[in-house]
């Protein structure tokens, strides 16, 4: 049987897609778009995020 795996948060800076290619307008000598990418910086390129705990228990 598959284990059964509690799903990870999207992260709200990409929406999942933490990998984009951009055009620049230009094109090369064979006629094709040049492209750049750009990673997510908040989910470090993963298209997840880990939750923050809700409480933190502090003293004795």
């Amino acid at each position: 049987m598959p284990q059964q795996t509690l799903p990870r948060p999207i992260c709200a800076h990409c929406d999942g897609f933490p990998t984009v290619a951009i055009t620049t307008g230009q094109t090369t000598p064979t006629g094709e778009r040049r492209t750049i990418t750009a990673d997510c910086p908040a989910c470090h390129s993963t298209g997840h995020t880990t939750p923050a705990r809700a409480y933190t228990r502090v003293g004795a």
